[in-house]
């Protein structure tokens, strides 16, 4: 083993483990993105499709010669579609040691409302 690199793929694509959950009328969207940055963190919604996609980098892949590569590096990606009941324009994203939560809030429109009887 020693004197080869166990690791030769360069570029590699992960699917984030994502948790879906609705809370106080939100949906919220859990993500594990362990080394992933805000600065490589890139979230969008186009056509009702929910888009995340964050990048870990190797900082020191090119001084060190390893013997042995299990810490993974490259992109994690998952996109889902969203229906009309979230309000796009009220989506909220945070990171947080490495986990991306997303809050999508529902359309007031969309939420359960309690419904008063009246005697008559």
């Amino acid at each position: 083993m020693a004197g080869k690199e166990v690791d030769t793929v360069k570029h590699r694509m992960y699917q984030a483990c994502c948790d879906i959950y609705e809370d106080k009328g939100n949906v919220i969207l859990k993500m594990e993105m362990p080394g992933v940055t805000k600065e490589n963190l890139d979230i969008k919604i186009d056509n009702n499709i929910l888009m995340i996609h964050g990048r870990k980098e190797r900082t020191d892949a090119d001084k060190t010669h390893y013997l042995l590569r299990e810490i993974k590096d490259g992109d994690y990606y998952h996109e889902y579609s969203v229906d009309d009941t979230i309000d796009k324009n009220k989506i909220d994203a945070t990171l947080d040691k490495g986990v991306v939560t997303l809050t999508l809030s529902i359309k007031e429109s969309e939420k359960p409302r309690k419904i008063t009887v009246v005697s008559g």
